[in-house]
């Protein structure tokens, strides 16, 4: 249940409240008794994790993940080494059957 704060504008008392949402805001003040309070609202701290939160992050416009340049560089390097690693495997002709055409 969310803690509130209230304010009295008659006597200047402040004080919390816990609350249900569902609970009709207060009204009467509990010390000068007149119907003169108000919820005091303060801003929240509120910590993000995750990517795309930050400025910093440099998220794009439309929204699309694109992956980094060095992502980008892994990739083709796997990929030459794949490359290269299936020219390897692949059965040379020895010369003597070169010969023997």
């Amino acid at each position: 249940m969310p803690v509130y704060v209230y304010h009295c504008d008659e006597c200047d008392f402040q004080f919390e409240q816990q609350q249900k949402f569902s609970d009709k805001p207060l009204k009467r003040c509990p010390e000068c008794g007149k119907d003169s309070l108000h919820k005091v609202y303060t801003p929240v701290g509120v910590i993000y994790k995750g990517s795309g939160f930050y400025s910093t992050d440099h998220r794009s416009s439309s929204g699309a993940n694109f992956p980094s340049r060095a992502k980008k560089e892994e990739k083709e390097k796997a990929e030459a080494a794949d490359s290269t690693k299936h020219e390897a495997e692949k059965p040379k002709s020895s010369s003597k059957e070169k010969m023997d055409s």
